[in-house]
């Protein structure tokens, strides 16, 4: 029995009884009832009900090709037959995980060469902890052990991706973080700057966060410093450019290894393969995921640089570390397939030369003048909305991410999905947008703005 042969009350009341959602609230949830997403095509989801919502977040960041693609349908098919799964382990490889390593070593930044592959980003993070930890053991410096992250950072939800992350809440139900994790402040011009301070200042200041805190513990004792390019689940928090090539001057000083999360930025959201590339540092470790595949098979790769690959290889003898699905075929011939897709449309140069620059000039000219919104922000194809009750003082709705959700619930309800995060309106579309699908976008942004002033008024 397919789903069509239940009604929508039907499938709202199964899932309450068996379905536990992630982050989610599911008292809540189940008085109100699931939105059923059923169809999907390049850059539209369809709900059971029949109604058409243009998708702002490329699912959960990562369907980067669109929906509906019959090439990585008709690939993962192939593949099922031929091989539908076969092991990583003992001395044993297949030919697609082979291949994408390839690849993927052919589009990483220079010195970046050797992949592990997982099933998901948290997986990835959780990887590279393990990778650095040991990486400094086998150098003979096992106290070396520390790892630098930020406040609001998301690494994940594995029990490693939380305590890497920095988010408050995630660490209150965790009951007790994986020790030598220190949080300093993230790059957060919009609350964190300094009356008249500039980006150059305040970037210099909270990469100087990183270094204090690396001062703090004793170089000797830190292993690594990992963060996301651009903090994605945080917030879209876009740093100064001068942020990241500060942080490589430190992690160099003090011998520090650099790990990026580029689970989100990964395969062209930035306007290059890697925002390593588009911020012109060359890190450790890359984690990614998401748009690897474009979300249609979980599949993630955490990216080695060679400095830790040759320890590894040369000093290393087994590491006791590893994943049912590492390397599964069928999904490493998704991503495979993907990747040229990605290329044979010219979707990275689509967003670095025209979508990218024409979604933050849009962003800018047509919805930072609302009155609730206090700052636009965009790189590539990846922007915010922060919401201000008073754009003067950038004062805020109490309580604190009330106002956010009463706009993307209109935003929803008039056809634009996007998500709400604290008070920050955030967005990630497919790479396969245009500038019409932008300005289509804005249209229901700015409706749902000015939808929720009148909610929001007396408030």
């Amino acid at each position: 029995m397919t789903y069509q042969n239940y009604s929508l009350k039907q499938l709202q009341a199964i899932d309450a009884r068996h379905h536990l959602h992630p982050f989610t609230d599911h008292k809540e949830l189940r008085d109100a009832g699931s939105r059923m997403i059923v169809r999907a095509d390049g850059p539209y989801v369809y709900d059971s009900e029949g109604n058409q919502l243009l998708d702002g977040m490329a699912g959960l960041w990562c369907v980067a090709v669109g929906y509906g693609r019959k090439e990585l349908a008709e690939v993962a098919y192939d593949q099922m037959l031929e091989l539908p799964y076969y092991n990583s382990f003992f001395k044993c490889s297949t030919p697609t995980p082979v291949l994408l390593a390839q690849k993927l070593a052919e589009l990483a930044p220079k010195s970046v060469n050797q992949v592990f592959f997982g099933s998901s980003g948290s997986e990835s993070n959780d990887t590279a902890l393990r990778l650095v930890r040991h990486f400094w053991a086998l150098e003979g410096k096992p106290e070396k052990n520390i790892v630098i992250s930020r406040r609001d950072a998301y690494h994940g939800s594995t029990v490693a991706g939380v305590s890497l992350g920095g988010m408050k809440h995630m660490h209150g139900q965790l009951g007790g973080a994986i020790p030598n994790i220190v949080h300093v402040m993230p790059p957060y011009a919009f609350e964190l700057a300094e009356p008249g301070e500039s980006d150059e200042a305040f970037g210099l200041r909270a990469a100087k966060a990183v270094e204090d805190a690396i001062i703090e513990a004793g170089p000797e004792n830190v292993a690594a410093f990992i963060g996301e390019p651009v903090m994605g689940a945080g917030g879209v928090k876009i740093p100064p450019k001068i942020y990241w090539t500060e942080i490589q001057r430190i992690c160099r000083k003090h011998d520090v290894l650099l790990m990026l999360d580029e689970v989100i930025t990964g395969y062209g959201r930035t306007g290059e393969w890697f925002a390593a590339q588009t911020y012109g540092i060359e890190p450790d470790t890359i984690t990614t995921a998401k748009a690897l595949t474009s979300g249609y098979l979980p599949l993630s790769a955490l990216l080695v640089g060679d400095r830790i690959a040759a320890t590894l290889v040369d000093k290393g003898g087994e590491f006791y570390h590893g994943y049912t699905y590492s390397g599964h075929p069928v999904a490493c011939a998704v991503g495979l397939k993907n990747l040229e897709i990605i290329e044979r449309e010219g979707l990275v140069g689509r967003v670095r030369d025209d979508t990218g620059p024409y979604f933050e000039q849009q962003l800018k000219e047509r919805i930072s003048g609302h009155p609730l919104v206090g700052e636009t922000r965009a790189i590539g194809l990846m922007g915010a909305i922060e919401i201000v009750r008073d754009k003067a003082t950038r004062e805020r709705f109490k309580p604190a991410g009330s106002a956010a959700v009463v706009i993307r619930d209109h935003a929803i309800a008039n056809g634009l999905m996007l998500r709400a995060t604290g008070d920050t309106m955030i967005l990630s579309p497919p790479l396969i947008w245009t500038r019409e699908t932008i300005d289509l976008a804005c249209d229901r942004i700015l409706k749902a703005l000015d939808l929720a002033l009148v909610d929001l008024q007396g408030r």
